[in-house]
C-alpha cells in the first residue's frame, strides 16, 4: 500500500478536529478522526464568532449551517463594573459587515461543533473511531508514513497526522513537551433561560463588565431563548488547570464592591462549571515529519481575545489552502501552513493576556482604561481591529 492510498489521521472529535477533516476531504483525502470521548460532542456554553470565524466556515462548506443557528448582535459593549460607566462601543450593524464581508454573531459552542459534524458525514469520506485515545505517534520516513497509536496499543496507519487533540496534545507533549502557563484566573461558565433572565440587560450585544481583578460577560443564545453568562476572577487558590463543578459561594466571595446591576448575574445560575486556565508560550515550530498540530494543541489561549474556535477553523483552513496550493504534497504543504499561523496566532495568545490586564485593571491603571476609547468614531474602531477581522481564504496564506 502506498501513502498516497492510506487516510489522513486526526487526533480530537472537537471543532478544530472537525474543521481539519472538512479541510483535508475538500482536497480530496479519506480522513480518520479518533475521538477520546464516548461519542463525538461538545460541552461549554456560548462562544462568540468574528467574521474571521464566518469566513472559515464558509470555506469549510457549512457557513449556512452556523447561520441558522447564531444570532447576530447589534454591538460589542465595555462597561465599567463599578460605576456603570461606558467604556467603549463597537456597532456590528451594516457597516460592520460591509467593512468585514460577513457578521458578528455569538453561538453556542454545541451548535458549531454540530454543524462541522454534519458536514463532515455528509462527505461519506470520514470515518469516527470513539473510545479512542490517541497516546503516541510513530513515523517512517522511508515510507512516508504515520502510525498513531492507541490506549489500547491498536496502531493506525495514516500518510499524515493532524494533532487537534487540545491543550493537553500528547502530539505536542511527545515533540515538545513545554510546561503551561497557569494564569490564576477561574472561569466560570453557566447559561440561563430568557424568563430567569434580567429584562434591563437583555441587550442583543456581546456584553462586558470590567472589574477589579474580575470581568463578567452576557449575551444571547439560541434566538435569544437563552443568556450565556461567564465570569472570570483572579483566585486566591493556587490553581491547577482543568475544569469542575463550581460553587456559588465562591463566585460570590469575589464579586464584593461591584454595582448591583452588574452583580446580579452571578444571581442567576442554577449550576456552574468551573475553568481554571492557563495558556503556554507560542512557538514557532508546528511541524514533525509529517504530524503537524492545530487549534489550542498549538496556540492554546486564554479566552480574552474570544477566538480559541475562531484560530481553530482559521488553521484548518489555512492547512486546505497549503495542501492546495503545493498540489497536496505534504513536504511543501506543512511548512507553509505553520508559516501561515505561527504569527498571527501567537498575536492571539499575547494579546490574550494584554486584554485580561486591561479588562481586570484597578486604580490608575482603570481609570486609563476607562479614558482609551473616548470620541473614538466606528470606523476608528473598525481600523483597529482590521488584523483580527479581515482574515480570510484568500489571504490566508499572506499571513506569514
Amino acid at each position: 500500500m502506498t501513502s498516497s492510498s492510506l487516510p489522513v489521521l486526526v487526533a480530537g472529535g472537537g471543532i478544530g478536529g472537525l474543521a481539519a477533516a472538512l479541510a483535508l476531504v475538500r482536497q480530496g483525502f479519506r480522513v480518520q478522526v479518533f475521538e477520546q470521548a464516548a461519542e463525538i460532542g461538545e460541552i461549554g456554553a456560548g462562544i462568540q464568532l468574528g467574521p474571521n470565524a464566518f469566513h472559515a466556515l464558509d470555506a469549510l462548506g457549512v457557513g449556512e449551517k452556523a447561520r441558522d443557528r447564531a444570532v447576530y448582535t447589534d454591538y460589542l459593549v465595555m462597561h465599567d463594573a463599578i460605576d456603570e460607566s461606558l467604556v467603549g462601543r463597537v456597532e456590528t450593524g451594516e457597516a460592520f459587515r460591509a467593512r468585514f464581508g460577513n457578521p458578528y454573531a455569538v453561538i453556542h459552542r454545541v451548535d458549531v461543533h454540530l454543524s462541522l459534524l454534519e458536514g463532515a458525514q455528509e462527505t461519506g469520506q470520514v470515518e469516527f473511531h470513539t473510545s479512542t485515545r490517541i497516546v503516541a505517534v510513530e513515523q517512517d520516513e522511508t515510507r512516508h508514513t504515520v502510525t498513531a497509536i492507541d490506549q489500547n496499543g491498536k496502531r493506525w496507519q495514516g500518510q499524515a497526522l493532524i494533532g487537534a487533540d487540545g491543550v493537553r496534545s500528547v502530539l505536542r507533549e511527545q515533540y515538545v513537551n513545554d510546561p503551561a502557563r497557569i494564569t490564576g484566573h477561574v472561569v466560570y461558565r453557566a447559561v440561563v433561560d430568557k424568563a430567569d433572565f434580567p429584562a434591563e440587560l437583555q441587550w442583543n450585544a456581546a456584553s462586558l463588565w470590567a472589574g477589579p481583578k474580575c470581568h463578567l460577560v452576557h449575551y444571547p443564545l439560541r434566538g435569544g431563548e437563552q443568556y450565556n453568562v461567564v465570569v472570570t476572577f483572579h483566585s486566591r487558590e493556587q490553581e491547577e488547570w482543568g475544569v469542575k463543578d463550581g460553587s456559588k459561594a465562591e463566585v460570590e466571595s469575589y464579586f464584593q464592591g461591584i454595582s448591583p446591576k452588574a452583580r446580579q448575574l452571578i444571581e442567576l445560575p442554577k449550576s456552574w462549571k468551573r475553568w481554571a486556565t492557563a495558556d503556554k508560550e507560542p512557538i514557532d515550530t508546528w511541524v514533525f515529519g509529517r504530524a503537524t498540530i492545530l487549534g489550542d494543541a498549538a496556540h492554546p489561549t486564554t479566552q480574552y481575545m474570544a477566538q480559541g474556535a475562531c484560530m481553530a477553523m482559521e488553521d484548518a483552513v489555512t492547512l486546505g489552502e497549503a495542501l492546495r496550493v503545493t498540489g497536496n504534497d505534504w513536504a511543501q504543504a506543512l511548512p507553509l501552513y505553520q508559516k501561515n499561523r505561527v504569527t498571527r496566532t501567537g498575536r492571539i495568545v499575547l494579546s490574550g493576556r494584554e486584554m485580561g490586564r486591561l479588562y481586570h485593571a484597578t486604580g490608575v491603571e482603570r481609570l486609563i482604561r476607562n479614558s482609551l476609547w473616548k470620541g473614538r468614531s466606528q470606523e476608528r474602531f473598525y481600523d483597529a481591529i482590521e488584523w483580527l477581522y479581515g482574515w480570510n481564504v484568500n489571504n490566508c496564506l499572506q499571513q506569514g
